[in-house]
């Protein structure tokens, strides 16, 4: 008996990984996504996926897109989004200091953590003055082509690190995966000589970004915190100049003001 329920315990936690695996495939970018889709994101078979959404639907974390066999995430999946970022303490103290930095840069600033081989935008604020480069909290960005990816890189111990590096050269071309690990290098170099890295066009064109790595709270939490914008003509080594100062000011507030935070990200 003991053996059945142990085993029922292993399917229902699969069933689970798998389910959130799905939910974790929607990324701010796209809101919707068909079963096809689903498959190539999660690496599930194509009958698992199907059974998931279908299970998903009812439950209302998706829901079908009017007029198209394509899902989004649905309330049930938001609400959980919401009550995460309205109670998690660490992200509400940081807001009003991103803000300000914000608008003493005339930038975008963002706090993310890991997802994969990519970065999770868990903070975000934007200059009041003028229109710049506007993503948001929930935004997913490449660990392997990004200023904060690179400084998040940079921090983790170097086993962990090479395997994620390699992770995101297997996700690009033989041509350009020299040339992601020379661009990732290169943040190496200018983190360890300046405390800063700045990186041109790494998610969107004419945009940059200027990030460090930070760590939070006693549990020593990694996250990595930038500043950027969009520019049509920019000297990024100026640029990087002008913010990091008070970027690496705002870090060191942060890790203390957070000092004593006991939680998780």
């Amino acid at each position: 008996m003991a053996r059945k329920t142990s085993e029922r315990g292993s399917v229902t936690l699969m069933t689970v990984e798998r389910g959130l695996k799905v939910l974790r495939a929607f990324r701010s970018e796209r809101a919707s996504l068909t079963n096809a889709e689903l498959v190539r994101r999660t690496g599930l078979p194509k009958a698992v996926v199907s059974r998931l959404t279908s299970t998903l639907l009812q439950l209302d974390f998706l829901r079908l897109v009017p007029g198209k066999r394509e899902f989004e995430l649905s309330a049930g999946a938001l609400g959980i989004g919401h009550a995460y970022l309205a109670t998690n303490e660490m992200l509400q103290t940081a807001q009003p200091l991103m803000l300000e930095l914000a608008d003493r840069l005339d930038v975008s600033v963002a706090l993310g953590i890991q997802d994969g081989i990519d970065i999770l935008y868990v903070g975000y604020r934007v200059s009041r003055k003028v229109a710049t480069l506007r993503l948001g909290v929930g935004s997913i960005l490449p660990m392997g082509t990004t200023s904060i990816g690179h400084a998040y890189l940079w921090a983790l111990p170097p086993a962990q690190q090479r395997q994620l590096i390699d992770e995101c050269k297997r996700w690009t071309t033989k041509a350009q995966s020299g040339a992601l690990e020379q661009s990732i290098q290169a943040s190496f170099t200018e983190l360890e000589n300046f405390g800063v890295c700045a990186v041109m066009d790494g998610f969107q064109r004419r945009t940059y970004g200027v990030a460090l790595p930070i760590r939070v709270g006693r549990q020593g939490v990694l996250m990595s915190m930038s500043c950027g914008k969009a520019a049509v003509k920019l000297d990024l080594q100026s640029e990087r100049a002008r913010i990091a100062p008070a970027l690496k000011e705002a870090a060191k507030q942060l890790e203390a003001t957070l000092h004593d935070f006991d939680g998780y990200l």
